[in-house]
């Protein structure tokens, strides 16, 4: 990387303190049960872990959110979480972060979504989810609607982070994309699924090969494939651009007029992959909010993502931490 492109991209990152996001999504509660196993459990060939800790983070968008909290961005939160304590858990973490959760809807049918990790030895043993696999009910999602108005016009930017759980309904993402694009305000995508029709008109979106293979019903396996799967995915959405993100292979950029960059993976000593892409979508949008170009924006979530999967868990990047990958960054 030359010196002009980390002084660029280092001020970029100095622009980030204050930028106003809303993340909206798909919530839960990330609990992990920290011990050890010594001996195999004599009532069936599994281990016996001793617990020594358990934690607590945000998960799901509030992952988006914290990411964003740690790169210096004021951030609203919309979703939908239980009338339980693992509500109050998960507001706690993100109010601790100056996150504000005034904008997430209580439902007193779905508890909060909680997935529960045992580690051992620094292993991943075992996820454990509660979680109610039923679409909300009409009364639940128009009070969301209705709280977004406001938050919408409050941020420079919008990130939705849809994991599946029937918060991002084809009614609730087109709103949020129609409202925020007429406001000339961006829309990040990280996606889930085959129904990309409700992303239509959002800025950007942000599936990996496995994601986009099942959208568009067909393997990518080759360089032509990932070229081929970029233009389908822009003709589906309509958007500014795709970041299709590879894996070790890095990700590419494809912008809806047809150029494409291809920014190589940082190398890292890869741990876990946990919340990897609400760190590539909040880095994201901290630089678009903070007028940097896509491409540099992308360069930017290539170097958290790289730095994030280097942690155990659910965890978060800060700018310091980015302006060194930058200084250490040598690929280009």
């Amino acid at each position: 990387m030359t010196n002009k492109k980390r002084e660029g991209l280092s001020n970029i990152i100095d622009q980030f303190p204050g930028k106003r996001v809303l993340v909206v999504g798909d919530v839960m509660l990330d609990e992990y049960i920290w011990g050890k196993v010594r001996r195999i459990s004599p009532e069936a060939p599994v281990p016996v872990v001793e617990v020594k800790e358990k934690t607590f983070m945000a998960g799901g968008a509030g992952n988006s959110a914290s990411n964003i909290a740690s790169l210096g961005g004021e951030v609203k939160i919309a979703g939908v979480i239980g009338e339980d304590s693992q509500a109050a858990l998960f507001c706690g973490k993100l109010n601790a972060l100056g996150v504000d959760t005034s904008g997430l809807t209580k439902d007193p049918v779905h508890p909060t979504i909680t997935k529960t990790r045992v580690i051992a030895n620094k292993q991943h043993v075992v996820r454990v989810d509660v979680e109610k696999r039923e679409p909300l009910s009409k009364n639940v999602e128009e009070n969301l609607l209705n709280a977004l108005e406001n938050q919408i016009q409050w941020a420079q930017i919008v990130v939705i982070s849809d994991y599946g759980k029937h918060v991002v309904s084809n009614k609730i993402a087109q709103k949020v994309i129609q409202t925020a694009i007429t406001e000339g305000k961006a829309v990040i995508i990280d996606p889930k699924g085959n129904n990309y029709e409700k992303y239509k008109g959002a800025t950007i979106i942000t599936p990996n090969v496995m994601e986009a293979e099942m959208v568009l019903n067909r393997e990518i396996s080759s360089e032509s494939d990932i070229q081929e799967a970029g233009k389908s995915l822009n003709q589906l959405i309509n958007g500014k651009a795709i970041l299709l993100t590879r894996g070790s292979e890095g990700m590419t950029l494809f912008y809806n007029q047809g150029d494409t960059i291809t920014i190589p993976a940082v190398a890292r000593n890869l741990y876990d992959v946990t919340g990897a892409g609400d760190t590539v979508v909040a880095t994201l949008a901290m630089a678009l909010a903070s007028d940097s170009t896509l491409e540099d924006g992308v360069y930017l979530a290539n170097l958290a993502a790289g730095l994030v999967v280097e942690k155990l868990g659910t965890a978060t990047v800060t700018c310091d931490e980015l302006r060194n990958s930058i200084l250490e960054d040598d690929r280009f």
